[in-house]
């Protein structure tokens, strides 16, 4: 399998090479030459299997030449060992046709887990073989940092730098990163937004001095690996609500348009995937795009679901390239608009195209909490903000009662307390992960919004 720019013009690489690069030299995404497909037989065969057996199944074509089947079932294996729940990503049913994925299983508590502790292994894995070394820089609304240090932390071939927007994650999601203390990893709070992190971290990929100097990789759902894995988590919900014979639906919270865009992958492959249902909050860029057929950047607020708060979904990327017939012009065109004007319109015939595929919906803070609450008096279920905006989606927008929808859990409620407990009106218990966390020395560094001194602090501390 090989893999090609968004913006075709950049070097065609297999999945190794892929991985290891991150983010395309000419600022594009990286995307599978072809789409595996996978027949109703084929799918119907995965039915029962280990969640670890089905991701080597899933994954296998995405990895040929890279990795044997042997291979990729010894590292995924070790990607899954921690997870708390044997299931790996249990499901429960909520009402008649509505269920919901319990996708923070992981050692962090949230959904990054599933691609991160893969990737970390990828990571490991190929720099061995390669006798390499590499340094990673990210950006994280909150879950996406904890999930990766985790995944690396202790790796001698690797060091990572990770920026979050400081005073703008929870306090528990910043206490899961700087509470860890091993020498590779560092941690920068930057004066600004999600947005800001996310476009410090492009800029140092597109500075291509830097980026050879230094071996840059990256982390973000930027990297196409991670992605691939969560490709695996939709067919697994597929199958056990009968797939390929049942279609199905799925409802996501999303702000970078990563995790629902795997969906997007696994129907891309043959799974029988009647909506796809996004869920914003009020930083609702992309619910906008969907009513109005133009990508238009505000101002970010600040939410109760802060790892949403984001104005620059780097994955659409993906999915402009795809819904536009993989137009490399057209998406540079875009870009370039997006990087400068701030926005961008798509034609009519494009719009339609994006719009059969999905649909989105918007919830404020107030709407939030209702959702908590509701799940909360009706089922039990203790709910986070994110989440919750993921299930009232599913119910506002759903188009069949007859069509099972899940809805994609995507962190644990105890990493959002402060939002969670009162509108509840309980405790919110903290599992003793996180208990742990919540008592360590903080280790970080503050720095500004500038790009100079990222890249300074950076290469210093890559030496």
């Amino acid at each position: 399998m090989k893999y090609i720019s968004t913006r075709g013009d950049a070097p065609v690489l297999d999945f190794e090479g892929a991985t290891l690069a991150g983010l395309a030299t000419d600022g594009g995404l990286y995307v599978p030459e072809q789409w595996p497909q996978f027949s109703a037989a084929q799918i119907r065969s995965m039915r029962g299997l280990p969640y670890v057996k089905l991701t080597t199944e899933i994954m296998r074509p995405f990895v040929e030449g890279c990795l044997s089947e042997q291979e990729l079932a010894d590292l995924s294996a070790q990607a899954y060992a921690n997870f708390s729940h044997s299931a790996i990503a249990p499901i429960k049913q909520l009402d008649e046709q509505l269920f919901f994925m319990e996708l923070f299983q992981g050692p962090t508590l949230a959904f990054k887990d599933f691609a991160l502790q893969l990737l970390g292994q990828l990571f490991g894995h190929f720099l061995q073989k390669r006798g390499q070394t590499c340094t990673i820089v990210g950006a994280t609304s909150g879950d996406t940092g904890s999930a990766a240090i985790e995944a690396v932390r202790g790796l001698s071939a690797v060091k990572l730098f990770m920026l979050y927007p400081h005073g703008k994650v929870s306090d528990v999601q910043r206490r899961q990163m700087t509470s860890v203390d091993d020498a590779n990893i560092f941690n920068l709070a930057v004066d600004g937004h999600f947005d800001d992190c996310q476009n410090l971290v492009k800029a140092m990929f597109n500075d291509a001095p830097f980026r050879n100097d230094l071996q840059l990789s990256a982390v973000n759902s930027i990297n196409w690996a991670r992605i691939c894995a969560q490709i695996v988590y939709y067919f697994r919900a597929a199958l056990v609500l009968g797939a390929p014979d049942q279609p199905v639906s799925f409802s996501v919270p999303t702000g970078n348009f990563g995790n629902i865009f795997a969906a997007y992958a696994a129907k891309q492959m043959g799974l029988p995937i009647e909506q796809l249902i996004i869920g914003s909050n009020k930083n609702d860029i992309l619910t906008r795009f969907f009513e109005t057929g133009k990508m238009q950047q505000s101002g970010t607020q600040a939410s109760l679901s802060p790892s949403m708060d984001i104005q620059i979904s780097s994955n659409f990327e993906r999915f402009l390239f795809e819904a536009s017939g993989r137009d490399a012009a057209l998406i540079n065109n875009l870009m370039d608009s997006f990087a400068t004007e701030k926005s961008f319109s798509v034609s009519d015939e494009l719009y339609a195209a994006c719009k059969s595929h999905f649909s989105a919906h918007r919830l404020d803070d107030n709407e939030t909490k209702a959702q908590i609450k509701h799940w909360h008096q009706q089922t039990g279920e203790v709910i986070d903000p994110h989440s919750a905006i993921g299930l009232a989606a599913a119910q506002a927008r759903r188009s069949s009662n007859k069509v099972p929808v899940v809805c994609m859990g995507t962190a644990h409620p105890a990493k959002f307390a402060d939002a969670v407990a009162p509108t509840i009106e309980a405790q919110v218990e903290l599992p003793a992960r996180l208990a742990k966390v919540m008592q360590k020395e903080e280790h970080f560094t503050r720095i500004e919004n500038d790009l100079s001194q990222v890249q300074a602090f950076v290469r210093e501390h890559s030496a």
